[in-house]
């Protein structure tokens, strides 16, 4: 497979896993057509028309030829100069490596990948928050996302893979859009009355049975394992953590136990606040599960070699 077609195929998977309806996908790329067919020409060079087709933000190819042949992958959570030399290391030792990819996003996937966060405010109107409250408060959040990331040196992992001469692409938003459907589709089915029916669902998922043996898996953040859980949200997609004010709307509308990767001091004390019970889920275990649920569908039956590396670890679960 060639990388453009699996950039292709990764974008579309994610797509199709997006909470959001379909609609509004086919809504946002076209007002983004629209945004471009307006720009001068001298304006239209800083364009990025990867945004026509694709409407992650944090998820390029950042360094190689599109028309790489790709047969064997080095997969790792986070990709920094170091796991790239260490792919180098490996290529010298014998190992055919065609591309890196790297669940977080760097480069310019980083420079910008606040802009996913605008998908939050549809989540959080889907849970039952007013949609001018959830775009009002994720409007907030993305700005202060902006400005925290924009003195970062985003360039350092793709200047180490283009004087490697190693192809390197970001997959995030379509990998996390995957570990919520799939999360959010099984407690759909079990219907986990409370929190310790939650706790042992995820603990028969094979990428957080494994994190427990490693001290980094699910664990009840806030409320008790005797709760009622009452209404789930699934929380793991839109780039990173939500607006903190938004904890007293979602309990309004009905949200009794949230599951996320992580929560930061200040989201949990606003959660506290509202008594909605928080399980964190693991923040690589899910990260983990959404990339190896996108690897299934975008690699299908064809023989292509994952090596795992960064805390990723390979999970089939269709051959």
């Amino acid at each position: 497979m060639q990388l453009q077609e699996l950039y292709k195929r990764i974008v579309e998977a994610g797509m199709q896993a997006d909470p959001r309806p379909k609609t509004r996908l086919k809504e946002l790329l076209r007002h983004v057509q629209e945004q471009y067919d307006a720009l001068k020409q001298e304006d239209a060079e800083y364009f990025d028309r990867d945004k026509l087709t694709n409407p992650y933000a944090d998820t390029r190819i950042l360094n190689g030829d599109q028309k790489t042949q790709v047969q064997t992958i080095l997969v790792g959570i986070d990709i920094d100069v170091q796991e790239l030399l260490l792919a180098d290391r490996l290529r010298q030792k014998g190992e055919k490596i065609d591309l890196v990819i790297a669940h977080h996003p760097e480069g310019h996937a980083y420079a910008h990948f606040y802009e996913v966060m605008e998908m939050q405010a549809d989540i959080f109107n889907q849970a039952g928050v007013p949609i001018v409250v959830a775009e009002a408060l994720t409007d907030e959040r993305l700005k202060e996302v902006k400005r925290s990331v924009s003195s970062a040196n985003h360039m350092r992992s793709v200047d180490g893979a283009r004087l490697l001469h190693l192809p390197l692409m970001c997959v995030h938003t379509p990998a996390d859009n995957h570990v919520v459907q799939f999360l959010t589709a099984l407690f759909n089915k079990r219907k986990p009355q409370t929190v310790k029916d939650i706790m042992k669902i995820l603990k028969e998922i094979p990428e957080y049975r494994e994190a427990m043996h490693k001290n980094a898996g699910p664990f009840v953040l806030t409320g008790c394992e005797s709760a009622r859980c009452g209404k789930i949200l699934v929380d793991m997609t839109g780039g990173t953590e939500g607006a903190k004010d938004i904890f007293s709307h979602l309990a309004t509308s009905g949200i009794g136990t949230i599951v996320a990767m992580h929560l930061s001091e200040a989201h949990l004390k606003k959660a506290k606040e509202q008594k909605i019970n928080i399980i964190n889920a693991g923040h690589i275990a899910s990260d983990n599960i959404g990339l190896n649920l996108l690897l299934d569908k975008v690699i299908r039956k064809q023989s292509i070699k994952i090596i795992e590396v960064s805390g990723f670890r390979r999970v089939r679960r269709q051959n």
